[in-house]
């Protein structure tokens, strides 16, 4: 098998309003009915609960889910379709990568909570306050008076 393999990643968002158990639910659904299309699974990842650029359908967050799959682009169509006539798919769209083929990892679950266990700590260093540089009135007037005294010569 060779290295440098086109496959498809496709991205779903599913509302946020639906339990976890759900998720998982509608995860193994769609991965399912990519292997009956005649798609081969490469990476299902849950990328967890996110804020939307734009409301969708009034929804202001939603579940990413991504997919990597691989197969002969006639099971795109159908997956999409399913994920299309969904209630609970609020977006999709998928992609042809070109490249090294991913490599799938771990749990879902587990993945997503260290992300969340990571992600405050990167809010906490960003929020952090950084000492203000104060000039003194007086010596900025000086120097100001000086700039306009070499420019003038």
């Amino acid at each position: 098998m060779n290295d440098q393999q086109s496959y498809y990643e496709t991205m779903y968002i599913l509302r946020p309003d639906i339990a976890e158990d759900e998720v998982t639910n509608h995860i193994d659904k769609y991965n399912k009915l990519l292997e009956e299309f005649g798609g081969t699974i490469l990476d299902s990842q849950m990328r967890g609960k996110r804020r939307l650029a734009y409301q969708i359908s009034k929804h202001r967050e939603g579940i990413y889910v991504q997919l990597s799959h691989q197969g002969d682009g006639q099971h795109i169509f159908k997956i999409e379709k399913a994920m299309r006539l969904g209630e609970d798919v609020i977006r999709y769209m998928t992609v042809k990568q070109e490249g090294p083929l991913p490599t799938p990892r771990p749990s879902t679950k587990r993945s997503t909570q260290e992300d969340a266990k990571e992600n405050p700590e990167t809010k906490v260093e960003s929020k952090e306050k950084k000492p203000l540089v104060i000039e003194d009135d007086s010596t900025s007037r000086k120097d100001d008076t000086a700039r306009k005294e070499n420019a003038e010569s």
